[in-house]
C-alpha cells in the first residue's frame, strides 16, 4: 500500500490547478479514492447519517451481487448448450457464460464511469462510488441477448437523467440500474420480451455452438403455468430469465451479506415478500393466476428486486415505519401487475418505481405524524 500511495504522491501535483494534466483531476481523486483511504476531511456541509462511508458500502453491495454473477454466467452457457444439444462441463460452460458477461460489464463500466468522470471534472467535484454497484446490476438485469450499444444508449440516458440531472450520488429520487432497464422496455421492446432474447446463440471462442435465430425459450412466468417447473429449479435457477434473477440460493447469499453488514433493510425485504405471499394467495385462491402464492416470489426478478432494488438507502423509504409500508407496496404492485397485465408478465421493476416516486410521500406522512404526538405530549405537560 505503501507504494501505491508514494506513486499517487509523486504524481498528485500533475493534476493539480496549473499542473499538465489538471483537467483529470477528478478522474485522478476518483482513483485514489478507490484503491486508499482518503486522508482528507470534508470541511463544511456535512450531514453524519452513519459510521460506514459509501466506499465500503457499495464495496460490500458488490460482494453480495458476485454470487447471483456467477451463478448467471454458468447459467448463460447451461442454457446454451442445452439448447445446442451438446455435452459440456461445468467449467466450459461457466467460462461460456464468463466470455458472454464480460463486454455487457465492461461496456456498462465504461459509459457509465465515463459519464460520472466527464460531469464531475465539469461540476469540479469528486467522483462517486454510486455507479459501483449500477454499474454491476444493470447487465444482471436485462436478457443476455440484448445488444451492447443498446446498453450502452439505456446506461447513458439512466446516469444523466435519472441521476446527474437530480445532484448525482445520493440525490437521486428513482434507481438508476432500473430506469436503464425502463428505458430499453419501452424503447426497444422486442429486445427485452418474448421467447428470444433468453438464450445465447452464438459460440464464443470455440466454446458452445451457433444456434440458429429460430432458438426459442420462454421464461416460466412468460409461460403462464402452462410448462410446469419444477420447485428445484425455480429455487437453484436453472431457468431461463434475466442473467442475475433466476437463482433464488445466489439472490438469498447475496441478502444475508447486506443484512448482515447492515447495508440493506430487513424491513424493506421482508415487507416485500409478504406483500407479494399475500397478493399472490388472494390471486390464486380467486383462480387468477396458475401460480402458487411462493412460486410468484421465486420467479422473475422478485427476489433480486426485493434484496437489490427495493432496499436501495437511496430511493428507499428511510423512515422506520414508513419501510414496512414502501416494501409493502412493492409487494403487492408487483404482483399485480404481473396477474392483471397478460402482455408484460414481470411487474417489479414498475412497482419499485412506482414507490420510488412515493418513498419521500410515506416518509412525510410518518415525519408529520411523529411531529404531532410529540406536539401532543408537550401540549399535556403544560
Amino acid at each position: 500500500m505503501n507504494i501505491i500511495k508514494n506513486y499517487f504522491d509523486k504524481i498528485r501535483p500533475n493534476f493539480e490547478p496549473k499542473g499538465k494534466l489538471h483537467a483529470f483531476r477528478s478522474v485522478f481523486e476518483g482513483f485514489e479514492s478507490f484503491l486508499l483511504v482518503p486522508n482528507t476531511t470534508s470541511k463544511n456541509g456535512v450531514s453524519i447519517h452513519d459510521a460506514i462511508d459509501s466506499k465500503r458500502i457499495m464495496s460490500i453491495v458488490v460482494i453480495a451481487l458476485l454470487p447471483a454473477l456467477l451463478f448467471g454466467m454458468y447459467n448463460i452457457g447451461y442454457q446454451h448448450y442445452m439448447k445446442a444439444e451438446i455435452e459440456g462441463s461445468l467449467l466450459e460452460m461457466f467460462s461460456y457464460g464468463f466470455l458472454v458477461m464480460l463486454p455487457k460489464i465492461i461496456v456498462s463500466y465504461l459509459v457509465g464511469l465515463g459519464i460520472e468522470f466527464i460531469v464531475a471534472q465539469y461540476k469540479k467535484e469528486e467522483i462517486q462510488e454510486g455507479y459501483l454497484v449500477t454499474g454491476l446490476i444493470v447487465p444482471l438485469i436485462l436478457p443476455v441477448n440484448c445488444p451492447l450499444w443498446m446498453m450502452a444508449v439505456a446506461i447513458a440516458f439512466a446516469v444523466i437523467f435519472a441521476k446527474e440531472i437530480f445532484g448525482g450520488t445520493g440525490m437521486n429520487i428513482f434507481n438508476v440500474a432500473l430506469v436503464a432497464r425502463a428505458f430499453l422496455f419501452f424503447s426497444y421492446s422486442g429486445k427485452m420480451t418474448g421467447d428470444e432474447v433468453w438464450v445465447a446463440k452464438d459460440s464464443v471462442l470455440g466454446l458452445g455452438r451457433d444456434l440458429p435465430d429460430s432458438v426459442t425459450m420462454a421464461t416460466p412466468l412468460a409461460q403462464n403455468g402452462t410448462d410446469a417447473t419444477s420447485l428445484y429449479d425455480m429455487i437453484v435457477g436453472l431457468i431461463p430469465g434475466s442473467v442475475g434473477e433466476t437463482s433464488v440460493i445466489a439472490i438469498a447469499i447475496g441478502a444475508i451479506i447486506l443484512l448482515w453488514t447492515g447495508i440493506a433493510s430487513w424491513k424493506i425485504m421482508t415487507s416485500v415478500f409478504v406483500g407479494g405471499g399475500l397478493t399472490a394467495a388472494l390471486f390464486f385462491a380467486a383462480g387468477q393466476t396458475p401460480f402458487e402464492w411462493y412460486e410468484h416470489l421465486f420467479l422473475g426478478g422478485f427476489c433480486f428486486g426485493a434484496v437489490f432494488m427495493a432496499t436501495d438507502p437511496v430511493t428507499s423509504a428511510r423512515t422506520e415505519g414508513g419501510k414496512y409500508i414502501y416494501g409493502l407496496l412493492i409487494g403487492v404492485i408487483a404482483v399485480v401487475v404481473r396477474v392483471l397485465n397478460p402482455g408484460y408478465p414481470e411487474g417489479m421493476m414498475l412497482a419499485i418505481l412506482f414507490m420510488n416516486m412515493f418513498a419521500p410521500l410515506i416518509d412525510y406522512c410518518f415525519v408529520e405524524r411523529n411531529i404531532g404526538k410529540r406536539m401532543k405530549r408537550l401540549k399535556n405537560v403544560d
